[in-house]
């Protein structure tokens, strides 16, 4: 009696090897997705306290001013941090203008009466969160270089 050896052909593994290629390619695209997306989140969270920090620096001025809302240690700390989540460097000038991904990454404006600021998304390089002093906090293509609120 002949008994045969038992095991896996070669063209075997090599289809069960291509189906675990694929399933890992699938898996790893949404993981880039699924980051980005966090980084998303960390940006709109970030901006979010700097509302905080700037009503903070409102009610600490007297009388009652936004201007140096952009130059508060905590301010900067906070827009520094978006900019981190989504991988970009801030620009804390009032003569610049925010066209996101053309030529910015994030820009904050403050006057006497408001302020805005703005942090391009890391999904999404042609649009950035803004925040300005009316409460606003929305997604935006386009910050202008004296603009006070977000459009």
């Amino acid at each position: 009696m002949k008994t045969h050896a038992r095991g896996f052909t070669l063209i075997e593994l090599l289809v069960v090897i291509a189906i675990i290629g694929l399933l890992s390619a699938v898996v790893l695209a949404s993981l880039n997705s699924a980051r980005s997306k966090g980084a998303d989140a960390a940006v709109k969270s970030q901006l979010k306290n700097t509302q905080s920090q700037a009503e903070l620096v409102y009610d600490d001025a007297s009388p009652d001013s936004y201007e140096g809302v952009c130059e508060n240690a905590n301010v900067v700390s906070q827009v520094n941090a978006a900019g981190n989540a989504s991988g970009v460097t801030i620009a804390f000038t009032d003569a610049t203008a925010l066209v996101v991904g053309a030529s910015g990454n994030g820009v904050c404006h403050d006057t006497a009466a408001a302020y805005a600021v703005a942090v391009r998304l890391k999904s999404d390089v042609a649009n950035a969160w803004c925040v300005d002093s009316n409460g606003s906090a929305k997604q935006v293509t386009a910050l202008a270089a004296d603009a006070i609120a977000c459009p």
